[in-house]
Protein backbone atom coordinates (compact mmCIF):
# COMPACT_ATOMS: atom_id res chain seq x y z
CA UNK A 1 0.00 0.00 0.00
CA UNK A 2 1.39 3.90 -0.94
CA UNK A 3 1.95 5.88 2.00
CA UNK A 4 -0.58 8.14 4.05
CA UNK A 5 0.06 11.85 3.07
CA UNK A 6 -0.62 14.27 6.16
CA UNK A 7 -1.00 17.66 5.51
CA UNK A 8 0.14 21.12 7.30
CA UNK A 9 -3.21 21.35 9.02
CA UNK A 10 -3.68 17.35 10.41
CA UNK A 11 -0.03 18.04 11.76
CA UNK A 12 -0.82 21.26 13.46
CA UNK A 13 -3.93 19.99 15.06
CA UNK A 14 -2.16 16.58 15.60
CA UNK A 15 0.94 18.42 17.64
CA UNK A 16 -2.27 20.53 19.85
CA UNK A 17 -3.80 17.34 20.46
CA UNK A 18 -0.53 15.85 21.60
CA UNK A 19 -0.08 19.07 23.88
CA UNK A 20 -3.35 18.64 25.67
CA UNK A 21 -2.88 14.63 26.71
CA UNK A 22 0.82 15.84 27.95
CA UNK A 23 -1.41 18.23 29.93
CA UNK A 24 -3.80 15.77 31.01
CA UNK A 25 -1.24 13.21 32.22
CA UNK A 26 0.67 16.25 34.15
CA UNK A 27 -2.20 16.88 36.15
CA UNK A 28 -2.97 13.04 37.06
CA UNK A 29 -0.04 13.35 39.00
CA UNK A 30 -0.41 17.03 40.53
CA UNK A 31 -3.59 15.30 41.64
CA UNK A 32 -2.59 12.73 43.45
CA UNK A 33 0.43 14.58 45.19
CA UNK A 34 -1.33 17.25 47.14
CA UNK A 35 -3.64 14.45 48.64
CA UNK A 36 -1.17 12.42 49.63
CA UNK A 37 -1.70 13.05 53.27
CA UNK A 38 -4.96 12.34 52.93
CA UNK A 39 -4.30 8.95 51.33
CA UNK A 40 -1.80 8.38 54.29
CA UNK A 41 -3.97 8.89 57.12
CA UNK A 42 -6.92 6.54 55.51
CA UNK A 43 -4.36 4.02 55.22
CA UNK A 44 -3.43 4.14 58.65
CA UNK A 45 0.85 4.05 57.43
CA UNK A 46 3.24 5.92 58.98
CA UNK A 47 6.35 7.80 57.50
CA UNK A 48 8.05 4.65 56.63
CA UNK A 49 5.41 2.89 55.69
CA UNK A 50 4.31 5.63 53.12
CA UNK A 51 8.27 5.69 51.79
CA UNK A 52 8.23 2.39 51.09
CA UNK A 53 4.64 2.09 49.00
CA UNK A 54 5.65 5.47 47.02
CA UNK A 55 8.18 3.48 45.49
CA UNK A 56 5.36 1.18 43.84
CA UNK A 57 5.00 4.04 41.26
CA UNK A 58 7.99 3.94 39.79
CA UNK A 59 8.53 -0.04 40.19
CA UNK A 60 5.16 -0.37 38.56
CA UNK A 61 6.26 1.78 35.52
CA UNK A 62 9.44 0.47 34.84
CA UNK A 63 7.82 -2.73 34.79
CA UNK A 64 5.19 -2.01 31.92
CA UNK A 65 6.96 0.56 30.07
CA UNK A 66 8.51 -2.24 27.44
CA UNK A 67 4.86 -3.44 27.13
CA UNK A 68 3.68 0.27 25.78
CA UNK A 69 5.98 -0.55 22.05
CA UNK A 70 4.05 -3.90 21.57
CA UNK A 71 0.38 -1.72 22.26
CA UNK A 72 1.13 0.56 19.84
CA UNK A 73 2.02 -2.43 17.22
CA UNK A 74 -0.91 -4.23 17.86
CA UNK A 75 -3.50 -1.55 18.24
CA UNK A 76 -2.30 1.50 16.27
CA UNK A 77 -0.83 4.64 18.13
CA UNK A 78 -4.17 6.23 18.19
CA UNK A 79 -6.10 3.62 19.64
CA UNK A 80 -3.28 2.63 21.86
CA UNK A 81 -2.83 6.10 23.41
CA UNK A 82 -6.54 6.52 23.78
CA UNK A 83 -6.74 3.40 26.15
CA UNK A 84 -3.57 4.11 27.49
CA UNK A 85 -3.97 7.44 28.89
CA UNK A 86 -7.86 6.21 29.87
CA UNK A 87 -6.27 3.84 32.26
CA UNK A 88 -4.01 6.27 33.24
CA UNK A 89 -6.49 8.94 34.13
CA UNK A 90 -9.01 6.57 35.95
CA UNK A 91 -6.24 5.20 38.27
CA UNK A 92 -5.94 8.12 39.52
CA UNK A 93 -8.75 6.87 42.26
CA UNK A 94 -6.97 3.90 43.03
CA UNK A 95 -4.72 5.15 45.83
CA UNK A 96 -7.29 6.75 47.54
CA UNK A 97 -9.72 4.08 47.77
CA UNK A 98 -6.85 1.75 49.97
CA UNK A 99 -7.33 1.12 53.35
CA UNK A 100 -4.34 -0.37 54.51
CA UNK A 101 -0.20 -0.70 53.19
CA UNK A 102 -0.90 -4.10 50.68
CA UNK A 103 -3.66 -2.67 49.03
CA UNK A 104 -2.32 1.01 48.76
CA UNK A 105 1.21 -0.41 47.50
CA UNK A 106 -1.31 -2.27 44.96
CA UNK A 107 -2.69 0.23 43.95
CA UNK A 108 0.18 2.63 43.20
CA UNK A 109 1.86 -0.26 41.65
CA UNK A 110 -1.06 -0.12 39.31
CA UNK A 111 -1.18 3.62 39.16
CA UNK A 112 2.73 3.84 38.20
CA UNK A 113 2.19 1.10 35.24
CA UNK A 114 -0.30 3.25 33.89
CA UNK A 115 1.60 6.11 34.04
CA UNK A 116 4.79 4.66 32.25
CA UNK A 117 2.88 3.07 29.01
CA UNK A 118 0.68 6.26 28.63
CA UNK A 119 4.00 8.64 29.09
CA UNK A 120 5.80 6.34 26.24
CA UNK A 121 3.27 6.14 23.92
CA UNK A 122 2.26 10.26 24.14
CA UNK A 123 6.04 10.63 23.98
CA UNK A 124 6.79 8.46 20.90
CA UNK A 125 3.42 10.37 18.82
CA UNK A 126 4.78 13.76 19.82
CA UNK A 127 8.61 12.65 18.54
CA UNK A 128 6.44 11.53 15.44
CA UNK A 129 4.49 14.80 15.18
CA UNK A 130 8.51 16.49 15.75
CA UNK A 131 9.98 14.87 12.48
CA UNK A 132 6.95 16.11 10.53
CA UNK A 133 6.91 19.58 11.83
CA UNK A 134 10.96 19.58 11.05
CA UNK A 135 11.63 21.54 14.54
CA UNK A 136 11.57 20.80 18.29
CA UNK A 137 8.33 20.39 19.72
CA UNK A 138 9.32 18.13 22.52
CA UNK A 139 10.36 20.39 25.29
CA UNK A 140 6.87 22.58 25.04
CA UNK A 141 5.07 19.02 25.04
CA UNK A 142 6.69 18.63 28.50
CA UNK A 143 6.24 21.77 29.27
CA UNK A 144 2.81 21.24 28.88
CA UNK A 145 2.80 18.47 31.28
CA UNK A 146 4.44 20.61 34.18
CA UNK A 147 1.58 23.37 33.35
CA UNK A 148 -0.76 20.43 34.08
CA UNK A 149 0.98 19.37 37.19
CA UNK A 150 0.96 22.72 38.40
CA UNK A 151 -3.32 23.17 37.60
CA UNK A 152 -3.48 19.75 38.89
CA UNK A 153 -2.04 20.37 42.17
CA UNK A 154 -3.44 23.65 42.34
CA UNK A 155 -6.98 21.63 42.36
CA UNK A 156 -6.03 19.78 44.77
CA UNK A 157 -4.62 22.16 47.20
CA UNK A 158 -7.76 23.73 47.15
CA UNK A 159 -9.82 20.56 47.40
CA UNK A 160 -7.60 19.70 51.06
CA UNK A 161 -7.93 22.60 52.15
CA UNK A 162 -11.52 22.47 51.57
CA UNK A 163 -11.54 19.33 53.46
CA UNK A 164 -12.63 17.39 50.86
CA UNK A 165 -12.56 13.61 50.70
CA UNK A 166 -9.92 12.69 48.37
CA UNK A 167 -12.31 9.90 47.04
CA UNK A 168 -14.68 11.84 45.90
CA UNK A 169 -12.17 14.34 44.57
CA UNK A 170 -10.00 11.86 42.82
CA UNK A 171 -13.10 10.18 41.05
CA UNK A 172 -14.35 13.40 39.74
CA UNK A 173 -10.51 15.19 38.23
CA UNK A 174 -10.67 11.03 36.74
CA UNK A 175 -13.63 11.71 34.94
CA UNK A 176 -13.22 15.39 33.66
CA UNK A 177 -9.51 14.06 32.31
CA UNK A 178 -10.57 11.06 31.15
CA UNK A 179 -12.90 12.66 29.27
CA UNK A 180 -10.42 15.64 28.03
CA UNK A 181 -7.82 13.33 27.04
CA UNK A 182 -9.92 10.60 25.42
CA UNK A 183 -10.98 13.38 23.14
CA UNK A 184 -7.83 15.26 22.81
CA UNK A 185 -6.69 11.45 21.17
CA UNK A 186 -9.11 11.78 18.35
CA UNK A 187 -6.79 14.46 16.43
CA UNK A 188 -3.47 12.77 17.37
CA UNK A 189 -1.64 10.76 14.22
CA UNK A 190 -3.22 7.20 13.27
CA UNK A 191 0.21 5.68 12.67
CA UNK A 192 0.24 1.46 12.69
CA UNK A 193 3.17 -0.44 12.10
CA UNK A 194 3.46 -2.27 8.38
CA UNK A 195 1.62 -5.39 8.38
CA UNK A 196 4.82 -7.23 7.85
CA UNK A 197 6.56 -5.63 10.86
CA UNK A 198 7.66 -8.09 13.65
CA UNK A 199 5.68 -6.51 17.08
CA UNK A 200 8.48 -5.68 19.31
CA UNK A 201 9.08 -8.07 22.24
CA UNK A 202 6.78 -7.80 25.67
CA UNK A 203 9.31 -7.53 27.80
CA UNK A 204 13.37 -6.08 27.30
CA UNK A 205 16.25 -4.45 28.42
CA UNK A 206 16.81 -1.28 27.05
CA UNK A 207 18.62 -1.16 23.61
CA UNK A 208 22.00 -0.14 23.41
CA UNK A 209 21.16 2.58 21.32
CA UNK A 210 19.06 4.11 24.32
CA UNK A 211 21.71 3.51 27.21
CA UNK A 212 24.16 6.78 27.10
CA UNK A 213 20.84 9.00 26.05
CA UNK A 214 19.18 7.61 29.11
CA UNK A 215 22.34 8.02 31.09
CA UNK A 216 22.41 11.73 30.31
CA UNK A 217 18.05 11.75 31.48
CA UNK A 218 19.12 10.01 34.85
CA UNK A 219 21.51 13.20 35.75
CA UNK A 220 18.92 14.90 35.03
CA UNK A 221 15.95 13.63 36.62
CA UNK A 222 18.25 12.50 39.30
CA UNK A 223 18.64 16.52 40.15
CA UNK A 224 14.97 16.84 39.85
CA UNK A 225 13.62 14.09 42.25
CA UNK A 226 16.42 15.74 44.59
CA UNK A 227 15.29 19.46 44.22
CA UNK A 228 11.47 18.02 44.53
CA UNK A 229 11.80 16.50 47.42
CA UNK A 230 14.45 17.84 49.17
CA UNK A 231 14.56 21.38 48.44
CA UNK A 232 11.97 22.31 51.37
CA UNK A 233 13.97 19.72 53.51
CA UNK A 234 17.21 21.68 52.58
CA UNK A 235 15.87 25.02 53.44
CA UNK A 236 14.00 24.50 56.53
CA UNK A 237 17.08 22.24 58.28
CA UNK A 238 20.01 23.89 56.72
CA UNK A 239 18.99 27.33 56.78
CA UNK A 240 16.75 27.56 59.76
CA UNK A 241 13.45 28.82 57.50
CA UNK A 242 10.01 29.02 57.57
CA UNK A 243 8.24 25.92 56.62
CA UNK A 244 5.56 28.73 53.88
CA UNK A 245 9.08 30.13 52.52
CA UNK A 246 10.53 26.78 52.22
CA UNK A 247 7.84 25.11 50.88
CA UNK A 248 8.21 28.25 48.11
CA UNK A 249 11.33 26.90 47.21
CA UNK A 250 9.35 23.43 45.67
CA UNK A 251 7.05 25.93 43.95
CA UNK A 252 9.54 28.39 42.22
CA UNK A 253 11.59 25.42 41.13
CA UNK A 254 8.50 23.57 39.40
CA UNK A 255 7.36 27.45 37.95
CA UNK A 256 11.16 27.44 36.90
CA UNK A 257 11.17 23.91 34.72
CA UNK A 258 7.45 24.67 33.32
CA UNK A 259 8.04 28.36 32.08
CA UNK A 260 11.90 26.90 30.88
CA UNK A 261 10.31 23.83 29.18
CA UNK A 262 7.55 26.36 27.05
CA UNK A 263 10.42 28.25 26.06
CA UNK A 264 13.25 25.30 25.64
CA UNK A 265 11.45 24.73 21.63
CA UNK A 266 12.53 28.20 20.49
CA UNK A 267 15.91 27.57 21.93
CA UNK A 268 16.50 24.30 20.56
CA UNK A 269 15.65 25.44 17.11
CA UNK A 270 18.29 28.71 17.40
CA UNK A 271 21.61 26.52 19.00
CA UNK A 272 20.61 22.87 18.64
CA UNK A 273 20.18 20.04 21.18
CA UNK A 274 23.62 19.63 22.22
CA UNK A 275 24.89 23.63 22.86
CA UNK A 276 21.67 23.85 24.71
CA UNK A 277 21.78 20.93 27.07
CA UNK A 278 25.59 21.85 27.51
CA UNK A 279 24.69 24.97 28.48
CA UNK A 280 21.69 23.73 30.85
CA UNK A 281 24.31 21.59 32.70
CA UNK A 282 26.73 24.52 33.29
CA UNK A 283 23.22 26.57 34.82
CA UNK A 284 22.30 23.66 36.77
CA UNK A 285 25.90 22.91 38.14
CA UNK A 286 26.08 26.57 39.39
CA UNK A 287 22.64 26.25 40.69
CA UNK A 288 23.91 23.10 42.94
CA UNK A 289 26.95 25.01 43.85
CA UNK A 290 25.09 27.97 45.01
CA UNK A 291 22.70 25.81 46.83
CA UNK A 292 25.59 24.19 48.46
CA UNK A 293 27.21 27.09 49.39
CA UNK A 294 24.28 29.65 50.07
CA UNK A 295 24.49 30.93 53.81
CA UNK A 296 20.65 32.30 53.33
CA UNK A 297 17.37 31.32 52.41
CA UNK A 298 17.50 33.93 48.99
CA UNK A 299 21.17 32.64 47.60
CA UNK A 300 19.98 29.27 48.32
CA UNK A 301 16.49 29.43 46.63
CA UNK A 302 18.11 31.10 43.40
CA UNK A 303 20.23 28.33 43.34
CA UNK A 304 16.93 25.68 43.15
CA UNK A 305 15.93 28.09 40.41
CA UNK A 306 18.96 27.45 38.11
CA UNK A 307 18.64 23.92 38.80
CA UNK A 308 15.77 24.14 37.57
CA UNK A 309 15.93 26.27 34.95
CA UNK A 310 19.26 24.09 33.77
CA UNK A 311 17.27 20.52 33.68
CA UNK A 312 14.64 22.03 32.01
CA UNK A 313 14.96 20.66 28.66
CA UNK A 314 16.85 17.64 29.23
CA UNK A 315 14.61 14.60 29.06
CA UNK A 316 12.22 16.34 26.45
CA UNK A 317 15.40 16.16 24.28
CA UNK A 318 16.38 12.24 25.64
CA UNK A 319 13.49 11.46 24.31
CA UNK A 320 13.70 13.02 21.23
CA UNK A 321 16.85 11.75 20.63
CA UNK A 322 15.75 8.02 21.74
CA UNK A 323 12.99 7.97 18.89
CA UNK A 324 15.57 8.68 16.56
CA UNK A 325 18.14 6.26 17.50
CA UNK A 326 17.04 3.47 16.10
CA UNK A 327 14.34 1.48 13.95
CA UNK A 328 12.07 1.00 16.60
CA UNK A 329 11.44 4.61 18.56
CA UNK A 330 8.68 3.47 21.24
CA UNK A 331 10.55 0.76 22.32
CA UNK A 332 13.83 3.16 22.55
CA UNK A 333 11.46 5.28 24.28
CA UNK A 334 10.69 3.00 26.41
CA UNK A 335 14.63 2.37 27.13
CA UNK A 336 15.25 5.80 28.27
CA UNK A 337 11.96 5.96 30.17
CA UNK A 338 12.82 2.81 32.12
CA UNK A 339 16.36 4.93 33.24
CA UNK A 340 14.99 8.41 33.76
CA UNK A 341 11.63 6.62 35.68
CA UNK A 342 14.93 4.47 37.96
CA UNK A 343 16.57 7.56 38.51
CA UNK A 344 13.39 9.26 39.63
CA UNK A 345 13.10 6.56 42.19
CA UNK A 346 16.69 6.05 43.45
CA UNK A 347 17.08 9.69 43.92
CA UNK A 348 15.21 10.57 46.94
CA UNK A 349 16.50 7.61 48.81
CA UNK A 350 20.16 8.45 47.96
CA UNK A 351 19.98 11.81 49.09
CA UNK A 352 18.51 10.82 52.06
CA UNK A 353 21.24 7.98 52.67
CA UNK A 354 24.06 10.11 51.80
CA UNK A 355 22.57 13.26 54.40
CA UNK A 356 22.24 10.82 57.16
CA UNK A 357 25.80 9.99 56.60
CA UNK A 358 27.42 12.95 56.28
CA UNK A 359 24.87 16.55 55.30
CA UNK A 360 22.19 17.75 53.15
CA UNK A 361 25.27 20.01 51.79
CA UNK A 362 27.03 17.46 50.80
CA UNK A 363 23.94 15.49 49.04
CA UNK A 364 23.55 18.62 47.02
CA UNK A 365 26.94 18.29 46.33
CA UNK A 366 26.82 14.97 44.28
CA UNK A 367 23.51 16.77 42.31
CA UNK A 368 26.27 18.91 41.56
CA UNK A 369 28.44 16.70 40.14
CA UNK A 370 26.07 14.75 38.31
CA UNK A 371 24.81 18.12 36.49
CA UNK A 372 28.65 18.25 35.23
CA UNK A 373 27.84 14.73 33.74
CA UNK A 374 24.87 16.94 31.39
CA UNK A 375 27.97 19.32 29.92
CA UNK A 376 30.01 16.14 29.02
CA UNK A 377 27.86 13.96 28.04
CA UNK A 378 25.60 16.07 26.21
CA UNK A 379 26.84 15.17 22.64
CA UNK A 380 24.95 11.69 23.05
CA UNK A 381 21.57 13.89 22.24
CA UNK A 382 23.26 15.25 18.93
CA UNK A 383 20.63 13.11 16.83
CA UNK A 384 17.96 15.51 18.46
CA UNK A 385 19.02 18.45 16.37
CA UNK A 386 17.08 18.70 13.15
CA UNK A 387 19.14 18.97 10.08
CA UNK A 388 16.42 18.86 7.60
CA UNK A 389 14.91 22.13 5.99
CA UNK A 390 11.51 23.20 7.53
CA UNK A 391 8.20 23.10 5.92
CA UNK A 392 7.07 26.65 5.45
CA UNK A 393 4.12 26.05 3.34
CA UNK A 394 1.20 26.02 5.51
CA UNK A 395 -0.22 23.46 3.56
CA UNK A 396 2.66 21.48 2.65
CA UNK A 397 2.33 17.64 2.42
CA UNK A 398 3.53 15.58 5.45
CA UNK A 399 4.40 11.54 4.78
CA UNK A 400 3.65 9.47 7.20
CA UNK A 401 4.18 5.74 7.47
CA UNK A 402 2.78 2.77 5.60
CA UNK A 403 -0.70 1.58 7.10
Amino acid sequence: MGEVVYDGGTVRRARYAVAVVFAVHGAVTGSFATRIPWIQDHAAVGAGQLGLALAFPALGASVAMPLASRITHALGARTALRVLIALWTLALVLPSLAPNLWTLCLALLVYGATAGMSDVAMNALGVEVENRLHKSIMSGLHGMWSVGALVGSAAGTLAAHLGSDARLHHALAASALTVLGVTACRWVLDLRSAQDEEPPPRFSLPPRSALLIGAVGFCAVFAEGASLDWSAVYLRDELGTSAGLAAASTTGFMLTMALARIAGDAIVNRFGAVRTVRVGGVLAALGGLLVVVADRPAAAMAGFALLGLGIAVVVPLCFAAAGRSGPNPSQAIAGVATITYTSGLVAPSAIGTVAEATSLMVSFGLVTFLACGLVGFAGVLRSADRDRPRISAPDAAVPGPRP
